[in-house]
């Protein structure tokens, strides 16, 4: 039976919480010495690392639909009981894509010797059609942009169309890693989508990523029912090799595909709340995503997100601190290919945004923290000069706003008016793993994770017992990252 997603308020949560009064010290408030205490209990640690070798080495990869992201369900919503938090597990309709065969290999191209072929390190896009099971023969034409596409747009069909856009590594090590993925994923997206609507028989792109040690890196496709053809990331250097080839004269792949699109399967955003005081029918969320791609164990993609913010609690509960509103920390599912569980959200409480008072997503990465991006109005950033006075000493200070945060499951809400934070982090090597195998627990540093549980605690605490308004969100989210 299709349930409809439950609707959830501070005020239903409270019957039967577990969290008494009495099991609490008196607020204390936003005062420095309560600041410090949160911060440096957070740093001194570990508990966030052992959910996070839990998450990803007892369970794995987690893919929407998948036994791997019911298991996290069950694990996580476990987690926060043993914390004293009051969870709902609150139903979301995922889809439920499965990887099958993925192989491909250069066949026919300008000096071949007679009897060889060259293999292409490759995996199936999320959402991919799929070849026939022995898989299909085209020349490829290789693109660098939509302008070159349209003007070759006369040669796409019955084609493998290859995107070969560099990842710009030059621009993530300036800071700017989330632009230079921006700029390559729109041909994941929307370059898969234009090449099967003129007609070709498979898309590849150059893998959205940096490090380029033969790793494809995944993720969502723009593919859409009536239109699934075969759409796999190709390594960097296999793009590359491929360019190359192409320029001799033609080149010809055998790809084979064979994913499945299965029917959309049950599924769950974990929500843990930790009841206010006197303003416990206000909000605070503080989340992370709980599904990851299959061919690792998302131990970046989104772990780390998770496990910080599910360590809000603990590190509150090992304070004995009980805040005015509601912290509300969400593992949010389908945030990779569909972003179901954050849509369940956003309809299901509809009628009130406006008690949520702010939201935090933690998505990008276990690089070192630096301080916080927000998306409050510009007069209220005077607001936060005790927040960034606490996190000063551990070097996470900086306090960055911008119109629009627009994150993966927070955006919706945002475009409500809710103000949206995440954590301003090092992004420089984030996408070296990001998508691929090589997304592991051991890439994640303890010393790192501990920083992000400190920011995100000392942060959710702040926001939780303000004292004035800090005003709406005015931008409306338009764009997302996954």
């Amino acid at each position: 039976m299709n349930r409809k997603p439950h609707h959830f308020s501070a005020l239903t949560i409270l019957a039967g919480c577990m969290f008494g009064a009495s099991a609490f010290a008196a607020a204390p408030g936003n005062d420095p010495a309560a600041l410090a205490k949160i911060r440096d209990t957070s740093l001194q640690s570990d508990w966030a690392y052992e959910r996070l070798a839990d998450l990803t080495d007892l369970i794995g990869p987690r893919l929407s639909g998948s036994p791997g992201a019911a298991a996290a369900v069950t694990q996580v919503a476990d987690a926060m009981r043993k914390l004293g938090a009051t969870v709902t597990l609150q139903p979301a309709k995922v889809p439920h894509w499965v990887r099958g065969a993925e192989t491909a290999e250069l066949v026919e191209y300008a000096g071949r010797p007679a009897g060889l072929s060259q293999r292409v390190v490759l995996t199936a896009l999320g959402g991919s059609g799929a070849t026939p099971a022995a898989g299909l023969t085209a020349q490829v034409i290789v693109v660098h942009d939509f302008d070159e596409l349209k003007a070759r747009a006369a040669e796409v069909k019955g084609r493998i169309v290859l995107f070969d856009v560099a990842f710009d590594q030059q621009m993530a090590n300036g800071g700017h890693a989330g632009q230079a993925y921006g700029q390559g994923v729109q041909y994941r997206g929307m370059g898969t989508r234009l090449a099967a609507q003129m007609g070709a028989v498979g898309a590849l792109v150059r893998s959205v990523g940096g490090a380029d040690y033969r790793l494809p890196h995944t993720g969502a496709s723009g593919l859409q029912d009536g239109a699934r053809i075969p759409a796999a990331a190709v390594s960097a250097e296999d793009s590359m090799l491929m360019a190359r080839l192409a320029r001799r004269g033609p080149l010809s792949m055998h790809l084979t595909l064979t994913p499945q699109t299965l029917p959309d399967a049950d599924s769950f955003n974990v929500i843990a709340d930790l009841p206010g005081t006197d303003k416990a029918d206000e909000i605070v969320i503080v989340s992370g995503h709980l599904d990851s791609w299959d061919l690792a164990t998302g131990a970046n993609d989104d772990a780390t997100g998770v496990v910080s913010a599910m360590a809000v609690i603990d590190t509150l509960k090992k304070l004995n601190f009980r805040p005015r509103r509601t912290i509300r920390v969400i593992a949010w599912m389908n945030e990779e290919n569909g972003g179901r569980g954050g849509q369940a959200y956003l309809d299901a409480n509809q009628a009130v945004t406006e008690k949520h008072f702010a939201a935090i997503e933690n998505d990008e990465g276990s690089g070192r923290v630096f301080g916080m991006r927000t998306s409050v109005p510009v007069g209220s950033m005077n607001h936060f000069a005790a927040l960034r006075a606490a996190l000063l000493p551990m070097g996470a200070g900086a306090l960055q706003r911008t119109d629009v945060l627009g994150t993966g499951d927070l955006h919706g809400l945002e475009a409500t008016g809710v103000p949206s934070f995440s954590p301003l982090i090092d992004e420089s090597t984030y996408f070296n793993y990001h998508h691929t195998a090589a997304d592991t627990f051991d890439k994640v540093k303890p010393e790192d994770l501990r920083r992000h549980v400190a920011v995100m605690a000392t942060t959710t605490w702040y926001l939780a017992n303000m004292e004035q308004p800090i005003g709406r969100a005015i931008v409306p989210a338009e764009t997302t990252r996954r």
